[in-house]
């Protein structure tokens, strides 16, 4: 039990740098290029091949660190990622504005796939680590995933912080180059302190059998799409530029989106208390699943009544519901996290979350593009409009998740 605890808290804090980082990064690159002029679809295109890469990256991640081992997984997707902002550091402000955006698309890129590759690596290792530990409970297991997941965004929300006080203090390249440091710094730990072969197990040997999982698996990741897709179309371009243009300085954005992220960890972490837990670790959290997901759903319509009707203080009306949104969001986000894992068998658990998690970056992926293009047709009230369909949607796909574990449409013994 303490040699399986000693590495579920290596892997957290080895993710908790790289999320630190992953969050300025992403607050650096929102916050330069709009002050350089560039358009509420141009800053969502930026980001698009950071969410596609994470589609493969998850998929060929999982099956990798299952062939490979957990550890070895974790310090590739560490490399990876010090690359990315080396290489986002050449960018030459006197190139031309396509081949900026080409240049900053790629290096963003290489960071989707080292992010996904991390992520991958680090949510399988606590299905691992708790396996090793025998402890085969629901509520230890929904314990650990939950402290990991909320304790992760709560540090992507500092993230979101240091990126734009570093922007302020080092400058774009500067703050890249310290960040590299950062990273570099984790990667020792974690070569130091892992065993290379931890979460080793035989690989699927084809694509069929990569993506023959069970149905709760299946279903779970097409909910998954489109939560972190309603999510995303309001979060990467709508709302930011929404505030701005309301007369709000970057740092009260970036201290918003901060404070945001920050509580929506910390609601994360607490979720275990919130959701009534059951003894088969599935019929008490599959029905948590469906009746959070119809809530969710209402903040963002209503919000889009608010818009259209221009009430007084809209921005601050805006917020407030946001942030109902992101306490609500987070219980749905830590009740996913934690059913994958709990449909997911310890031997392939690597392979299972990487398509999981596949389906997460397409969510991305698709909120990024949409959050660009609807903010441009049609302001916040589009953004906040796509929002609410995507939910529902998932409502929906989540009232075919089954209530016992199974294999192939039979129920497990």
């Amino acid at each position: 039990m303490q040699h399986a605890a000693r590495n579920y808290a290596i892997v957290t804090a080895a993710y908790w740098g790289f999320t630190l980082t992953d969050g300025a990064l992403r607050m650096l690159v929102l916050l330069h290029f709009y002050r350089l002029g560039y358009s509420p679809f141009t800053l969502a295109f930026l980001f698009l091949l950071y969410e596609a890469a994470g589609v493969l990256a998850n998929l060929i991640g999982g099956w990798l660190a299952t062939r490979y081992g957990i550890a070895r997984m974790l310090t590739v997707g560490l490399v990876t990622q010090i690359a990315g902002f080396l290489l986002l550091s050449m960018l030459d402000p006197g190139w031309s504005a396509a081949m900026a955006v080409a240049w900053v698309v790629v290096a963003q890129g290489i960071c989707g796939v080292a992010k996904d590759l991390t992520k991958t690596a680090s949510k399988s290792a606590i299905k691992v680590t708790q396996a090793e530990a025998r402890e085969q409970g629901a509520g230890q297991l929904f314990k650990w995933v939950a402290w990991f997941t909320g304790s992760k965004n709560a540090m992507k929300g500092i993230g979101f912080f240091l990126g734009g006080l570093l922007l302020e203090v080092l400058g774009f390249r500067g703050a890249l180059w310290a960040m590299a440091g950062l990273l570099a710094l984790v990667l020792v730990g974690v070569v130091s302190s892992l065993p290379p072969m931890m979460g080793k197990a035989k690989a699927s040997r084809s694509v069929r059998e990569l993506f023959a999982k069970n149905p709760g698996i299946n279903a779970l990741a097409a909910a998954r799409v489109a939560l972190f897709g309603a999510r995303d179309v309001w979060f990467v371009v709508g709302v930011p530029v929404f505030l701005y243009s309301a007369g709000w300085t970057f740092t009260m954005v970036g201290t918003f989106l901060a404070a945001w992220t920050i509580a929506y960890g910390v609601v994360q972490a607490l979720t275990p208390h919130v959701v009534k837990r059951s003894a088969d670790g599935l019929s008490q959290e599959v029905p948590a699943a469906r009746h959070w997901s119809v809530l969710l759903a209402l903040i963002p319509a209503a919000l889009v009544g608010a818009v259209w009707f221009e009430v007084p203080n809209l921005e601050w009306v805006v917020v407030g519901g946001l942030s109902l949104f992101g306490f609500v969001f987070a219980i749905n986000s830590s009740v996913h996290s934690y059913l994958i894992l709990a449909y997911a068998g310890s031997e392939k658990a690597a392979e299972d979350v990487g398509f999981y998690y596949a389906a997460n970056a397409l969510g991305r992926f698709i909120g990024t593009l949409l959050s660009g293009v609807l903010y441009q047709w049609g302001g916040l009230s589009w953004a906040l409009g796509g929002s609410a369909l995507m939910l529902l949607a998932c409502w929906l796909i989540t009232l075919m998740l089954p209530t016992r574990l199974v294999l192939m449409g039979r129920p497990l013994s």
